[in-house]
């Protein structure tokens, strides 16, 4: 039986110029395939969005296996620093290039190829596979996954488990596998005070000295020094800018931005609550108005070491010969919505080009991952 071949399916949707929020036609290669395989498709567009669903199977059966991706990248940058065309899928000396080798076109391929692979060869009796792919992950995420999950939840659709196919790997394949993610919050401050004559700021009333000490207070605060399963929580002083080019005039306002990336000691509310008090504390001390904005792109989880991590980190072993690390460092994903609907994990290629300029992958690591994600299905369904 022939078996797709997913550098190609990674070159194929690499030529589709997906740079969110635009489809760029990588979720219509990706349908194709698909339904030719004898999957049921489902477009779940929602705003500007295009989603996927794809499901091979029963949606009544006892068990489903999810993977969970996204086609859509981020955008190319300056595009006369590429030394090849970022959606030209060019190959050099075993290594694909091009937007989106790395993040995540390649780990969609791996798993749409195993998948169809895999319903073909060993079809589960009692199972499904389903497949949830989206067009925004890179941008505000509000409209990509999170509809692909209300759609589910209004039409029964559900995954036992599920594996988001991101780069998790640091260095090397099988390196590490994600079992949970911080949590993530920016928070926008805007000191009010009154203009004047910098020869006169007796009759002025400065924001910028309330905002260095209320930046110099959040950034000198520890957090916490970390818990079980995760790093120690980090707050960054991202941005102070009060958009004054004169030295002789004090500025009526002052804004500035803080990024807390936080684990299981915090949650959203509790690192509001606290920014507040702070921010209060700073403006009864300089007599200026505080306001404060802040917007929680997701809060901290964690899937338990368990049988869901432990099937993937077998099968990434038994491919690669690497015992995986359980981890919770980096960034956000949508693993962090796809955890209020069943266990999750996390594990792809390494990401170390991801967002580069000539962002690209070793060909025989997209084979690899296709191998890993097979195992995983039949070891699962066994």
């Amino acid at each position: 039986m022939a078996q797709t071949n997913p550098v190609e399916l990674t070159a194929d949707l690499i030529r589709c110029a997906s740079v969110t929020p635009n489809e760029g036609g990588a979720l219509v290669v990706l349908e194709r395939h698909l339904a030719a395989a004898g999957f049921a498709c489902t477009r779940v567009d929602r705003g500007k969005v295009s989603n996927l669903y794809a499901r091979w199977g029963a949606k009544t059966a006892a068990r489903s296996f999810g993977f969970n991706g996204h086609t859509d990248v981020v955008p190319v940058g300056a595009l006369d620093e590429w030394s090849v065309d970022p959606f030209g899928a060019e190959q050099k000396d075993g290594v694909l290039y091009g937007r989106g080798a790395t993040d995540m076109k390649s780990g969609v391929a791996a798993f749409v190829a195993a998948a169809i692979d895999f319903t073909k060869e060993k079809p589960p009796e009692e199972g499904a596979v389903i497949l949830a792919i989206t067009g925004d992950e890179e941008g505000p995420a509000i409209d990509g996954t999170v509809a692909l999950l209300d759609w589910m939840q209004r039409e029964g659709e559900q995954m036992s488990v599920c594996l988001v196919g991101e780069p998790t790997c640091p260095d090397y394949m099988g390196q590490m596998i994600k079992i949970g993610r911080r949590g993530s919050l920016n928070a926008l401050f805007t000191v009010t005070g009154v203009q004047g004559h910098a020869a006169y700021p007796h009759r002025a009333k400065n924001p910028l000295p309330a905002m260095v000490r209320l930046m110099d207070r959040l950034a000198s605060h520890t957090l916490d020094s970390g818990s079980e399963h995760f790093d120690a929580s980090t707050l960054a002083v991202v941005t102070v800018d009060t958009g004054n080019p004169a030295t002789n005039v004090i500025p009526a306002v002052c804004r500035s931005a803080v990024n807390i990336r936080f684990n299981d000691h915090h949650s959203g509310a509790s690192l509001t609550a606290w920014l507040q008090t702070e921010a209060d504390r700073a403006s009864a001390a300089f007599g200026v108005e505080i306001a404060l904005q802040v917007t929680v792109s997701g809060e901290s989880f964690i899937t338990a070491p368990g049988p869901l991590s432990a099937l993937v980190a077998a099968s990434v072993q038994a491919e690669t010969g690497v015992s995986p690390k359980l981890s919770t460092s980096g960034g956000t994903s949508d693993a962090r919505f796809v955890k209020d609907h069943c266990p999750v994990v996390e594990f792809g290629l390494v990401g170390k080009t991801m967002h580069q300029v000539d962002e690209r992958v070793p060909v025989a690591d997209i084979i690899q991952l296709k191998a890993i994600y097979g195992r995983i299905l039949n070891d699962y369904f066994a």
